[in-house]
């Protein structure tokens, strides 16, 4: 005769279906994304909820790279913990038996913790750097290609240094989600005075919780416009829903080759309007000359 489900089996099965096909749990354990009893608490759900929905956009890239025998590389920036990184390995590249993840996190006590992990996962195709994501770029430490370029939450310019390392190393894909953002706010409020005394659009950014959103929306629309220009075609979403996160929005970007002088030209254009070519011209590909 068997017996009724218990509290604790019920529980435990609600979690389970929460949790996509082939993930291991005692990864999940490792990663404190479950309790040691196997349970979710709300920030963990919000926290795997973020990571298996930018899973589902990253997924398909990879079954476009892996075909005929390709082994994808990718590029996790600003990797903290590395959620995304193991996650992604567990799902897809443990099972393809091929491609490699680099994790690049400045944090020291992370990278080494996130080595341990990965070694004591039997992760064997894993490695992780210490260093920051614009000093990447220029180590010999890693491979001259990447396929895949991803950075969730990588905070203020970390994100630009993303898109960087991508352009330079001929990312066929950047998966982006941007997260606090200063450095345009802060130019801009640098230049209030001048720019109210310009012009009414000013008033956009007149009070400082404006400036603060407006410098964040400003941001990723240069950000686009000089992925763009470089090559690629650009789609932007929301990654979750707004009550998961407040930092939300996903940029994707995939290389086709061909270079939009229109978004050149309106990316040069916005920034003088808003008057930030004298500071960011450099950072958004465009010689401050032009």
């Amino acid at each position: 005769m068997s017996r009724a489900p218990s509290r604790a089996d019920a529980a435990q099965a609600a979690v389970l279906a929460e949790l996509r096909p082939g993930q291991s749990v005692e990864l999940l354990k490792e990663l404190h994304i479950l309790t040691r009893e196997g349970r979710l608490n709300q920030d963990s759900r919000r926290k795997l909820k973020q990571v298996y929905h930018l899973y589902q956009f990253i997924e398909p890239l990879l079954q476009e790279l892996a075909q005929d025998g390709h082994a994808p590389l990718l590029a996790d920036h600003g990797a903290g913990k590395s959620y995304l990184g193991f996650i992604l390995y567990d799902l897809f590249f443990k099972p393809l038996g091929r491609g490699e993840i680099y994790g690049i996190e400045w944090r020291a006590e992370l990278v080494q913790r996130s080595r341990e992990l990965a070694a004591r996962l039997g992760f064997g195709r894993m490695r992780f750097l210490d260093m920051s994501v614009a000093d990447a770029a220029e180590t010999a430490d890693l491979p001259e290609r990447f396929d895949i370029v991803t950075a969730l939450h990588a905070c203020d310019t970390a994100t630009d240094d993303a898109i960087a390392f991508g352009l330079r190393k001929h990312a066929r894909f950047m998966v982006l989600v941007p997260c606090c953002q200063a450095e345009v706010a802060a130019c801009l409020r640098q230049t209030k005075a001048l720019s109210l005394s310009r012009t009414p659009l000013a008033e956009l950014w007149r009070h400082p919780i404006h400036t603060r959103e407006l410098g964040s929306q400003i941001t990723n629309v240069l950000r686009c416009l000089h992925l763009e220009a470089s090559g690629y075609q650009v789609t932007v979403t929301e990654l979750v829903g707004w009550e998961h996160s407040l930092k939300n929005e996903l940029i994707l970007a995939r290389y086709t080759g061909q270079k939009k002088r229109s978004a050149s030209e309106r990316l040069a254009a916005i920034l003088e309007e808003f008057g930030l070519a004298q500071a960011l011209a450099g950072r958004f590909g465009l010689d401050q000359k032009e």
